[in-house]
């Protein structure tokens, strides 16, 4: 992730403007109030596995300071992942950015702004709670804005219809079939095809080596 200064002047549609959290998933606000007038995103760094608390703690923080017209939104950047794992297909979030939050705010660069200086007062006492935040990213003094263009592209990839496959196994690698007609066959993995969720296995016939195309779930690793 990178950072940049400028954005490029935009305008939420009307009554959006006031709006907390206004990406609206599968809508055209997406891009354009990701990308608003006024509006910049900031990386936080947090502890491990402490993006989820960070992320809870600031909605919270938002509504007892009264900071809804000056923190917009707050995102963990995730997708969604298929595991192929003990013979079954599992759908889970992954993080794209583990240790990382992304917060939409007023310019935090306007050191005359009160709403700015309200919100990087509430960052400092997260940090100094012990609430998981160990500061903005590069420099906590001197929180630098992402740059639109990266934005837009974490929250396409956030949006993807069609969530990534992982499986255990990697081309060479020696697998067992463990259904269909060729169960308890050997092979070695030839090719692999996320997209269709389909394996190609080289597998022994009469001393031949024949190509025998599986599901995922069809092999195990050895």
């Amino acid at each position: 992730m990178t950072q940049n200064a400028p954005a490029d002047e935009r305008v939420l549609p009307d009554g959006a403007e006031n709006a907390v959290g206004a990406v609206v998933e599968g809508t055209e606000l997406d891009e354009i109030a990701a990308t608003a007038r006024g509006r910049r995103w900031y990386i936080l760094h947090t502890y491990s596995g402490y993006e989820n608390k960070v992320k809870r703690n600031l909605e919270t923080a938002i509504k007892q300071n009264d900071l809804e017209s000056a923190i917009y939104q707050v995102v963990i950047p995730e997708e969604e992942e298929i595991v192929i794992q003990d013979g079954q297909r599992k759908t889970v979030k992954k993080k794209l950015f583990p240790g990382y939050v992304l917060m939409q705010t007023v310019d935090l660069g306007r050191r005359e702004d009160e709403l700015a200086n309200r919100v990087r007062q509430v960052i400092g006492q997260m940090r100094a709670s012990g609430g998981g935040v160990t500061g903005f990213v590069p420099d906590s003094a001197n929180p630098q804005p992402m740059d639109d263009e990266e934005v837009v592209r974490i929250l396409r990839q956030m949006k993807t219809e069609t969530p990534r496959v992982k499986v255990g196994f990697h081309v060479g690698d020696k697998v067992r079939i463990i259904d269909g007609p060729f169960e308890e066959f050997s092979g070695e993995v030839d090719n692999i095809n996320t997209e269709k969720g389909k394996v190609k296995v080289l597998v022994s016939f009469f001393g031949r080596e024949t190509p025998v195309e599986l599901d995922f779930l069809q092999v195990e690793r050895i």
